[in-house]
């Protein structure tokens, strides 16, 4: 059957298998979806080396509004994900870092992507994985491509 079903909608199931392994490591560690989300484009900022990152560049990071991230923000620091000081260039802003929890947490996802991909490679040979890599990487430059065109921006690791 899964030969006979379109290579879009195969794409599509793959996404779901790893969105609800991820959500449920997630749920246990109560946190939602926008919330990693937001803790991702910070790690993704501090490992571009931006130095002092504030909220405004999160919400540009993450498309989301000034009220929406100011209560993410405040629940991810309840929670011991970040850190929130006020700016040393401009005392009305804060800035706002990682936590050794939320890099800890990253390292968790990392390892449940591997064990959840190697669990949907199962019987898939060593020659055949690397294939794999090799056409979804090609994809990935593709899908890039598409949206650096759509939106006119350098989308080099996110798309617009």
């Amino acid at each position: 059957m899964p030969d006979k079903m379109p290579l879009g909608l195969r794409f599509s199931l793959l996404d779901r298998a790893f969105k609800r392994k991820l959500d449920e490591r997630l749920r246990e560690l109560e946190l939602t979806g926008v919330q990693f989300g937001v803790l991702g484009r910070l790690a993704q900022l501090e490992a571009a080396g931006q130095g002092e990152i504030n909220q405004r560049a999160l919400e540009s990071a993450s498309h989301v509004t000034h009220p929406t991230m100011t209560e993410i923000l405040r629940r991810l620091e309840q929670k011991g994900f970040i850190v929130c000081q006020p700016s040393r260039s401009d005392r009305r802003s804060k800035s706002i870092s990682s936590t050794e929890k939320a890099r800890c947490l990253h390292r968790e996802v990392d390892r449940i992507d591997e064990e959840v991909t190697n669990w949907l490679c199962t019987g898939l040979s060593p020659e055949q994985i690397e294939q794999l890599e090799a056409i979804t990487a090609r994809m990935l430059t593709n899908a890039m491509e598409i949206y650096r065109k759509g939106c006119g921006k350098s989308c080099d690791q996110d798309p617009c």
